[in-house]
């Protein structure tokens, strides 16, 4: 009986190990072949899809991807990731300014839509003068398009040799706001093109690489 059992239990190791080298040879193992299509980053560079998953590689730098907010862009060449100033905040870039310790700032910001609210009135609500610390008249307002989007442009600041601009965008349940922060401008001269200054210039570049604002 012992006998018996054990020559049952070879034949069906045999079967089984016949089974496997059969289909080992008529169905071997291939290559994974990806989809040649490619994924175009902010900066204009593209990447194509790797891995067992197919899934496109990571933009490399300069391009950043903030995932919590939605966005990604290109980070304007001189500007490194510095402290955010407040909570609203997400993210903050600086640039050194020559021969002073002061930096030129761009800053991102984030302001939800209360349901009882509308993207203008988080604008209006949000939009503090920082010399008066009142809010900016709507009269003030005006609008800029910048790659595919529209902005609603705010002057935030013009005092004491400092200039912020606020650049704001609309989405389903929240605003997202871009400040260009230059300091130590000849802020009086009513001549001064504002969009020639390094942190005003750089944010509009970073602006026009944004990608996935829709939420």
């Amino acid at each position: 009986m012992k006998s018996l059992f054990l020559g049952i239990f070879t034949i069906i190791i045999i079967g089984i190990g016949g089974l496997v080298y059969r289909n080992a040879v008529e169905h071997p193992l291939q290559p994974i072949k990806c989809p040649l299509d490619a994924m175009i980053c902010p900066d204009g560079t593209s990447v194509s899809r790797t891995g067992t998953s197919c899934t496109f590689q990571a933009c490399s730098a300069p391009n950043v991807s903030l995932t919590d907010t939605g966005i990604a862009f290109a980070i304007p060449a001189g500007f490194i990731v510095a402290q955010v100033p407040d909570a609203a905040s997400v993210v903050a870039y600086e640039m050194p300014i020559a021969s002073t310790t002061e930096n030129n700032s761009i800053v991102i910001r984030r302001f939800p839509i209360t349901a009882s609210s509308t993207a203008l009135a988080t604008i209006q609500q949000t939009a503090i003068g920082g010399a008066s610390g009142s809010p900016v008249s709507v009269t003030s307002f005006t609008s800029k398009v910048l790659g595919n989007h529209r902005f609603t442009v705010v002057s935030i600041e013009r005092f004491e040799g400092v200039i912020d601009t606020a650049y704001y965008l609309a989405r389903g349940s929240d605003v997202l706001r871009f400040d260009a922060i230059d300091r130590g401008t000849d802020w009086t001269n009513t001549n001064l093109d504002v969009s020639t200054l390094p942190a005003h210039s750089a944010l509009a570049k970073l602006l026009t690489t944004l990608q996935g604002v829709v939420e």
